[in-house]
């Protein structure tokens, strides 16, 4: 009975070491990938980033003060396509709509704020971008009628803020919306 009894204790010693070793590893991976993601997402949201290119009208590269570009693409809109791309395809209003943020951002510093979801499906980084008079990029395109509203879970931040200024620019028939009416 003894005998048993050692063993028991012996098991227990053996199992619960190795299950400390286990979580402290678990720790360490854990503490590696936070690490990670914060290496991955160097982006401060008072920094300023200047524009290097306009893509389309919801879609631009941005360069921080270390050199570094990142692809953002706008959160809440949609703008209509500029050129073909891939199964998308060139969309009336598109050139406009490119030709509007490229007049208003590139070549300019701006000031991006994020939501909950840093990335979407094509990696590309999801941003509120605020001019020099911190005038959101986002609402003013859905203001002039250059985009539509897409609002996409859970970065759902602004969407009241931004179904206004759609229903402006609709009762205005700016932009995009005066196209129903002159065709």
């Amino acid at each position: 009975m003894a005998k048993l009894h050692y063993y028991i204790i012996f098991l227990f010693l053996i199992t619960s070491s190795s299950c400390t070793s286990k979580s402290e590893r678990l720790l360490r991976t854990r503490e590696k990938v936070v690490q990670h993601e914060v290496k991955k997402r160097p982006f401060i949201q008072q920094e300023n980033y200047y524009v290097s290119k306009v893509i389309d009208g919801d879609t631009f590269w941005v360069q921080n003060s270390r050199a570094d570009k990142f692809k953002i693409r706008l959160i809440g809109i949609d703008a209509p396509e500029s050129r073909n791309v891939f199964y998308k395809k060139k969309q009336p209003y598109g050139k406009e709509s490119k030709e509007y943020l490229t007049n208003l951002i590139d070549k300019q510093y701006l000031r991006l704020e994020f939501d909950v979801d840093s990335l979407d499906q094509y990696g590309r980084t999801l941003a509120y971008a605020y001019l020099e008079n911190n005038e959101m990029v986002n609402e003013l395109l859905l203001k002039t009628g250059n985009a539509q509203i897409l609002t996409i879970t859970p970065n759902i931040k602004f969407e009241e803020k931004f179904i206004m200024a759609q229903r402006f620019a609709r009762e205005q028939a700016l932009g995009l919306w005066g196209l129903e009416l002159s065709e």
